[in-house]
């Protein structure tokens, strides 16, 4: 992007600090000595222009990342994958629209990259972002558009890209249940990535036989082979964790749909790390139980800090709400094509990152902040956790304009406190 771009972006991100209505045609606009319409106009202008590319945008939320990791210096990243549906059913103006699954089910299709802290799962930044839209997968890896796959086979060339990336520590790619295939592990492995999935109730060989997944959990259990390592919260209350490991072999063909026919396909066998992590309350209850997978090296992650980073997972969950219903409100946005979508999920995730910098940052000064924006917010906080990233993006929703307001338009708070009193002169009551 150019100078003048760059200074439009740099705004527009500024606008987007803030919750969005369902009933707004754009983002939020700061004052400023142009009207509001202006300001409207130049905001779609920008996210039509086809100089401004997805490629470009996605360079300043890789480096806050890369920053971020290197202040931390962290021995490794967790890279979570995972991919979400945009329901534009009720806006006929996008007409690249794609059908997902059945006729009726239309709109388009997120997958995203989120690079997390692997010491206390803080959301850094995405670092990689595909729309399905009819015209193709609109992605920041190329300008371009790439060949629509099904999501799972993105997976293998963003690991691929992210050697690109510059990144200084390791990354571990975490992805959830839809993902426990056979084939990817093979590919994934032999490209040299690292991963953690969580597994379905699969056959395996283990202690030289075959068995499911479950006997296995099951026969560590009666051979006394897991351990408590931490107490969690569960639905606000606590629980304990515990875990325990084996290697196990995943030797069986993997399937693949070739032509419309599943076919099997050999493969080497491969060894990999079976963490099981249950849950218990305390009165013995089992409350859940994951059955994780990975190619991690003990010497990198031991069986506990495995299972604390597949709970780092839900950060990305946390994310997509933060586009869609907990703030931003993507699925109500008024663009008319899935490239303007994608430009302005970008923006809005580069707001994302500032919040979310904020509410990992415990300076007095940061701490001191945080409280103004949750008063300003108006959000009822829990004692256990006194900020959260929606209530933040309220509060300076509220804050921004203000702070604009005085700077453009030279008036200070004693003045506007008066104007306040003088035209409405019941707010001086009390």
């Amino acid at each position: 992007m150019d100078r003048r771009l760059q200074g439009r972006y740099v705004k527009l991100v500024k606008a987007h600090m803030s919750s969005s209505t369902r009933t707004a045609a754009g983002p939020s606009h700061l004052p400023e000595p142009k009207a509001g319409l202006a300001a409207t106009q130049a905001c779609w202008r920008f996210l039509n222009n086809d100089r401004v590319t997805l490629p470009a945008m996605v360079g300043p939320l890789r480096e806050a990342a890369r920053d971020a990791l290197r202040e931390a210096d962290a021995p490794a990243a967790l890279l979570v994958h995972d991919w979400c549906k945009l329901d534009f059913r009720r806006h006929k103006s996008k007409e690249d629209q794609v059908q997902l699954t059945h006729e009726t089910d239309v709109g388009y299709e997120l997958t995203g990259a989120l690079l997390v802290s692997a010491e206390d799962g803080s959301p850094l930044a995405p670092m990689e972002q595909h729309l399905l839209t009819a015209d193709g997968l609109l992605s920041t890896r190329q300008a371009e558009p790439l060949t629509s796959v099904h999501h799972l086979e993105q997976i293998l060339p963003t690991m691929n890209a992210s050697a690109d990336w510059k990144m200084p520590c390791p990354l571990v790619h975490v992805i959830d249940r839809e993902a426990d295939s056979v084939g990817h592990y093979r590919d994934w492995d032999a490209a040299g990535h690292l991963f953690l999935v969580r597994a379905d109730d699969r056959l395996v060989f283990w202690d030289e036989r075959q068995c499911l997944l479950s006997d296995v959990s099951q026969e560590l259990y009666e051979r006394d082979q897991f351990r408590e390592v931490r107490e969690v919260d569960w639905h606000g209350g606590k629980a304990r964790q515990f875990v325990a490991e084996t290697e196990v072999v995943l030797h069986r063909p993997a399937k693949k749909n070739v032509d419309g026919k599943k076919k099997e396909i050999p493969g080497r066998p491969l060894t990999l790390r079976l963490i099981v992590a249950c849950v218990y309350d305390d009165d013995g209850e089992l409350l859940a139980e994951w059955m994780l997978l990975t190619n991690v090296s003990k010497e990198m992650a031991d069986a506990a800090l495995i299972a604390f980073w597949y709970y780092w997972r839900w950060r990305i969950e946390s994310y997509f709400k933060l586009l869609k219903s907990h703030g931003h409100e993507v699925e109500y946005w008024q663009q008319e094509s899935g490239m303007a979508v994608a430009r302005r999920l970008l923006i809005a995730s580069m707001a994302c990152v500032m919040v979310w910098n904020l509410e990992r940052t415990n300076t007095p000064e940061a701490n001191e902040l945080k409280a103004v924006l949750i008063q300003l917010s108006g959000r009822q906080m829990k004692r256990s956790r006194p900020c959260t990233a929606p209530a933040l993006l309220a509060g300076l929703c509220a804050l921004l304009p203000v702070l604009d307001l005085l700077s453009h338009e030279k008036y200070d708070i004693d003045h506007l406190r008066d104007l306040v009193v003088n035209v409405i002169p019941l707010l001086n009551s009390g």
